[in-house]
């Protein structure tokens, strides 16, 4: 679970070892990624879709994978628009969408231990060369549970601009966001610290 979630369930995915998972997930993002046309991003969005309901997973988690996108989406839909049409929006942002989505249902069939188990063991072989297995665990674990803290931090931001009636104000936004986020990583280094992992 990436973002913090995790949905129960026997379905093959949540059973299947996390390195075939993996692999899974670059198999089908290469298509998705290289061929770019709106019906292969209709496509692959029903394949997405068709595997989360296979999984069980709930609407609500499965939202909660991709609404992280919505104001990213928002501000680069007219551009798309502009520059391409029609069809560089459902490529270019529904390929994104796409892709995180299918990612999050990686995440979300997979427990954190196991996620953190598989990414060690396929680091091993950096063993050879200087790198530690272990290190790279932990630096996967600390940026996965980053990534529920900072959209937090980004709805946090995103309320208290509209309690000043800043609706409109892109600073109101990036400022306090860039400054919560750093005091988060602050916070998280010296948690780090504390504990001896400070090298």
């Amino acid at each position: 679970m990436l973002t913090g979630a995790y949905a129960e369930g026997r379905s093959v995915l949540h059973r299947l070892p996390v390195p075939w998972k993996l692999l899974a997930l670059a198999v089908f993002l290469v298509p998705v990624s290289l061929v770019q046309r709106p019906w292969m991003t209709a496509a692959s969005a029903l394949v997405v879709l068709s595997a989360y309901v296979l999984c069980r997973v709930s609407l609500g988690l499965a939202w909660g994978e991709v609404r992280p996108l919505r104001w990213f989406l928002l501000v680069m839909a007219p551009f798309q628009w502009w520059s391409g049409g029609w069809e560089a929006v459902v490529v270019a942002l529904g390929g994104m969408v796409v892709a995180v989505a299918a990612a999050g249902l990686v995440t979300l069939t997979t427990r954190v231990s196991a996620m953190l188990d598989g990414v060690q063991r396929l680091a091993q072989p950096l063993r050879h060369v200087g790198v530690s297995p272990e290190r790279v665990a932990l630096t996967v674990s600390l940026t996965l549970r980053s990534i529920p803290v900072v959209g937090q931090l980004l709805q946090q931001t995103l309320d208290a601009r509209r309690a000043r009636g800043l609706d409109r104000s892109v600073r109101a936004v990036a400022t306090p966001l860039v400054i919560r986020t750093v005091r988060h990583a602050e916070r998280v280094g010296d948690a780090l610290a504390a504990r001896g992992v400070d090298d």
